[in-house]
């Protein structure tokens, strides 16, 4: 069914929302067409306004690990809304998700709750520079963390797909405080360290890369920027807004067994609501104002509905530990059925099919995709029910809400998409 409904709401909202959308890469920019406006979701699957029905990969951008509407968490949404939805005064749910958080990543020795990750990881960075006394800060190319201004440096994701270069509207002052290295690169970290050792107040790094497409680390990266940090008496911040609970129930420093100081998590830990969270050592969580000097706050920090949600979320992972075995299975099915001329990357139950034939290990490997024909696959998919994110340099999520026919239906779509895509 054609997207006559889908064009007319996008006509519309060009007249009174920038570009038609409330987040860039919702315009579809990386892969062309008309963005499907979404009338409801259902476990895996997604409904549109035109009465299409799609196998959903997006999952709201990974938050939806359970699927559209689990039932464990619309009740505890509902609960919590007979209740009230704001009073800007502490809850014992509060202490509950804190509680919860540090029990499945015990590096968060306290916890702060936000509204977004990208809140989550401009705090992370203000306490690591207040903390160390330093003002430096090193990132990634390819490693996206969130539309902080300091951050928005060679920042992957939305940025790399619409071809934009650093975002006017950043003052240089703020660039000047970040150095941007290639990821997955020892030797670079090194000399950035021999240089400016003195200066640098923390390394933030999402363990596993979401926002160039999936990029794990290689062997041996994580633990050496590890070493690295603490000899230097730098923190290591993991930005784990998208593999927080995702990769692993303890995220990915607990699938690679590396201690952060400091940890930014949001997504899944809302269950599709509006909430992120960073935290670390007690001795560095305690300068965080009113315990310390260190500003942050926010007025619907800890949403009663966005905890009730998030302590659902968690509570049914501790319950059922073993969903992460059937992601894992699904996901690598996914993976298994694409040629051999292309890369696929996956970590869990994130993957990005790469339409290169190199090694994808960093943002220039992941350049060398052909986006012209991951643009004719995005939509030889979309014709056949499969809604897959509208970009070459983001990841696909699986949910334990997809059955083994939704994985079987998406593999005979994707091999068909495939030959489509590349003849």
């Amino acid at each position: 069914m054609k997207p006559e409904i889908s064009q007319a709401l996008f006509d519309r909202a060009q007249l009174s929302i920038p570009g038609g959308v409330n987040s860039p890469v919702r315009a579809w920019r990386g892969v062309g067409g008309t963005p499907r406006f979404i009338q409801k979701g259902e476990g895996s699957h997604l409904f549109d306004v035109d009465g299409n029905e799609y196998i959903d990969y997006i999952g709201s951008w990974g938050p939806l690990l359970l699927g559209h509407r689990h039932p464990e968490i619309l009740d505890a949404i509902q609960g919590a809304l007979a209740r009230g939805t704001s009073f800007g005064a502490p809850t014992e749910l509060e202490i509950e998700l804190a509680e919860l958080i540090r029990e499945f990543v015990p590096s968060m020795e306290m916890v702060r709750m936000v509204n977004s990750g990208t809140e989550a990881t401009m705090s992370a960075l203000r306490v690591a520079r207040g903390f160390t006394n330093r003002d430096i800060t090193i990132k990634f190319e390819g490693c996206y963390h969130g539309h902080v201004d300091s951050l928005l440096v060679k920042a992957g994701s939305g940025v790399a797909t619409l071809g934009l270069p650093d975002s006017p509207g950043v003052p240089k002052g703020f660039s000047d405080t970040t150095i941007t290295l290639p990821y997955n690169n020892v030797e670079a970290l090194e000399q950035a360290f021999h240089a400016h050792g003195d200066k640098i107040a923390a390394v933030i790094v999402e363990p596993v890369c979401g926002n160039m497409g999936c990029i794990p680390p290689n062997a041996g990266y994580l633990e050496a920027m590890r070493r690295i940090t603490e000899r230097h008496e730098a923190l290591l911040i993991f930005d784990e807004v998208m593999t927080g609970f995702r990769v692993a129930p303890g995220g990915a420093q607990s699938l690679y067994n590396i201690k952060p100081d400091l940890t930014t998590i949001g997504k899944v830990i809302g269950g599709g609501l509006p909430i992120a969270a960073y935290g670390g050592r007690k001795d560095i969580m305690t300068f965080v104002a009113p315990s310390g000097p260190i500003y942050q706050a926010g007025t619907l920090s800890g949403n009663p509905l966005a905890v009730s949600a998030g302590l659902a979320m968690l509570r049914h992972l501790q319950a059922h530990s073993e969903v992460y075995e059937q992601l894992n299975q699904a996901t690598a099915q996914l993976a298994a059925c694409a040629p051999e001329s292309l890369t696929v990357n996956r970590v869990g139950s994130m993957m990005t099919w790469f339409f290169t034939d190199q090694a994808v290990t960093d943002y220039d490997s992941a350049k060398t995709s052909n986006t012209t024909q991951f643009g004719k696959f995005f939509h030889a998919m979309l014709e056949r029910g499969i809604y897959l994110p509208p970009s070459q340099y983001e990841a696909l999520f699986v949910s334990t809400a997809h059955t083994e026919a939704d994985i079987a239906r998406t593999v005979e779509a994707a091999r068909e998409s495939f030959e489509i895509a590349l003849n």
